[in-house]
């Protein structure tokens, strides 16, 4: 049961893969500023968005109602 599509999948890939690979191009950055563990979580919700991609599937969306998929 689709309910991400379009638009919306190909904005949560791109955003995702940023999210991931923000813990390991500026860790020294992250880690300096006190943020370590909060790049990690980022680099977390870039997996999540990641995934609801590529499934297709947002379990967020699910209570709300909404479908961005045609079908």
């Amino acid at each position: 049961m689709a309910n991400v599509g379009g638009m919306d999948r190909v904005l949560r890939f791109i955003v995702g893969i940023v999210l991931i690979v923000v813990p390991f191009v500026a860790p020294s950055v992250a880690a300096l500023s006190g943020l370590g563990v909060w790049a990690w979580v980022v680099g977390a919700v870039g997996l999540v968005m990641l995934l609801t991609a590529v499934f297709r599937f947002c379990p967020a969306y699910v209570p709300f109602g909404i479908k961005t998929c045609d079908r």
